[in-house]
């Protein structure tokens, strides 16, 4: 993939030079603020942790899941960088690749 392109600029509302990134994203085992495993949103629901089931056992262990079609790529998710104003914008929609590189 070229590391320059000619993109739309948003800020700038015409086609300009962008760079062309690759956000590389978090790891995919951080902690999400909304997950069920999350103590701080657990002990507002309950009150208190470990007293009972309070549903947590309710689903089956992660290794009995059946990851049915598992993917073998992510989606790229690619900034571009304009040349004019500096401002930085996403793709819209990213495409499957196991790889990116840049020349």
């Amino acid at each position: 993939m070229p590391r320059v392109t000619k993109e739309y600029c948003p800020k700038c509302k015409k086609h300009t030079e962008h760079k062309v990134t690759q956000n590389k994203g978090k790891t995919p085992f951080s902690a999400h603020p909304l997950a069920a495993g999350n103590k701080d949103l657990r002990a507002k629901w309950r009150g208190r942790i470990g007293f009972g089931n309070a549903g947590k056992y309710s689903k089956p262990a992660i290794s009995k899941w059946k990851m049915a079609g598992k993917k073998t790529s992510k989606k790229t998710d690619l900034r571009y960088e304009c040349s004019v104003c500096k401002k930085s914008h996403t793709q819209d929609m990213g495409f499957r690749s196991r790889k990116v590189e840049f020349i």
